[in-house]
């Protein structure tokens, strides 16, 4: 990594009003920064939480204001404040960087001593999918909101984090809910198809239809046409395939990873990039020492991973640089869910407590150097006792040694079974 920018920067420019944009924000006036602070967003909309868009889309149709709930607010923290705004163009070196913004009126030039790149992410809809709805921003859980309607047939493309929540929102109002995933289980990608599987009965439970290993070809705005010809008549079809970095702007400029994330150190500061530039949240994929390369897309490092970054660009970052474990949670089908730490390939799966009798928790397990059983990640299922414990664990410089059968016992605390 090259050494932050000298002088330290007095002129500050964030890209993005979501939560990483505004953390950072909040981080920079906390950490003493009295420069002049820009903030550019490309919505309209004052900073709202995006987990209810999902969670919460017909219990509580207005949104969920950041500055409401204590994360800061963006007319108080920045100097200039432009909403409606996109970056068209980056040029940066070790000593500065210029953008390039288009609004309305046309394009203009920014010039700042440092940039923070919190572009977030966009959802993926297939080319030629006319009609397709998504559940990303306001905007979308509006339409969303004003077409699920008692007694409609809605098919969500995607069984992952999205498509569950969505989809346990709308069978509880009634919707008539088909969910199509193209791997064997709902979220495989994410946690194997093993202990997807594990997931696949929640959905029958809730009057929802479940299809696995099925490729749809073509979508509208009334159906989708499946690979063996069928063709699957809809009131309301929703992408619920993923998300891709809001980065396609930066291509040739800074470097990218297979996904279209930025890659970054601890600090946020870009691998192999410009000193004058850092990258946070979701547009980010992050550089762990323990972990390797972790895809970013989580609410929680989009809160967290800003402090750090703020401290070195400033010049008071902390040795060591803290590494928290990634972190998602998510209710869906009746059940509390989170996933600590990066699930590895390979992994065998350990299992605490039985699947289908009460709470339970999967542990990712591989063998360390030494030998030893090592902890990489874990999925909780409505037992929350075991979060706190794997959040610290899995948040130290190594991997923790795991202590099998005391962990399968799910009457022993999981901190008496790590080390």
């Amino acid at each position: 990594m090259r050494p932050h920018p000298t002088p330290l920067p007095s002129l500050v420019t964030i890209l993005g009003t979501g939560l990483a944009g505004l953390r950072t924000a909040a981080e920079l006036r906390a950490q003493g920064f009295t420069g002049e602070l820009t903030v550019v967003g490309a919505e309209e909309h004052e900073p709202y939480d995006r987990p209810p868009l999902s969670k919460e889309l017909l219990s509580r149709p207005e949104p969920v204001r950041l500055a409401d709930e204590g994360y800061g607010d963006l007319t108080e923290l920045a100097d200039v404040l432009l909403t409606g705004t996109r970056a068209l163009a980056l040029a940066a070196d070790d000593d500065g960087a210029v953008l390039t913004l288009v609004d309305r009126d046309g394009e203009r030039e920014l010039a700042t001593d440092a940039v923070v790149l919190a572009t977030g992410s966009a959802p993926v809809v297939l080319p030629g999918w006319h009609g397709v709805l998504t559940l990303h921003d306001l905007d979308d859980a509006a339409r969303l909101r004003a077409s699920l309607r008692p007694g409609a047939h809605l098919v969500v493309v995607g069984a992952g984090w999205i498509g569950a929540e969505l989809a346990t929102v709308a069978a509880g109002h009634g919707v008539r809910v088909t969910v199509l995933e193209g791997g064997p289980a709902p979220l495989g990608r994410v946690l194997g198809p093993h202990v997807g599987g594990l997931l696949a009965p929640w959905y029958a439970e809730h009057g929802i239809e479940l299809r696995c290993g099925v490729t749809v070809t073509a979508a509208d705005a009334h159906g989708v046409e499946l690979a063996d010809g069928t063709r699957l008549e809809a009131d309301v079809v929703v992408a619920a395939v993923g998300v891709r970095p809001h980065t396609a702007w930066l291509a040739g400029t800074l470097p990218l990873t297979a996904r279209g994330a930025v890659p970054v150190g601890l600090t946020g500061r870009v691998v192999d990039g410009p000193a004058s530039v850092r990258a946070v949240g979701d547009c980010s994929d992050r550089l762990s020492p323990r972990d390797g390369l972790v895809p970013g897309a989580h609410w929680d490092g989009a809160l967290s991973h800003p402090a750090a970054l703020v401290a070195d660009l400033l010049g008071q970052c902390p040795d060591p640089v803290p590494d928290p474990a990634p972190y998602v949670f998510s209710t869906q089908l009746g059940h509390e869910l989170t996933v600590v730490g990066h699930v590895p390939p390979g992994a065998e799966v350990v299992l605490r407590g039985e699947p289908g009798a009460g709470p339970w928790t999967a542990l990712y397990v591989l063998p360390g150097a030494d030998g030893a059983p090592r902890l990489h990640a874990a999925f909780t299922v409505d037992r929350p006792r075991d979060v706190g414990p794997l959040r610290k664990a899995l948040s130290g410089p190594e991997h923790p040694v795991l202590d099998v059968a005391a962990a399968t016992d799910p009457d022993v605390r999981l901190r008496g079974a790590l080390r």
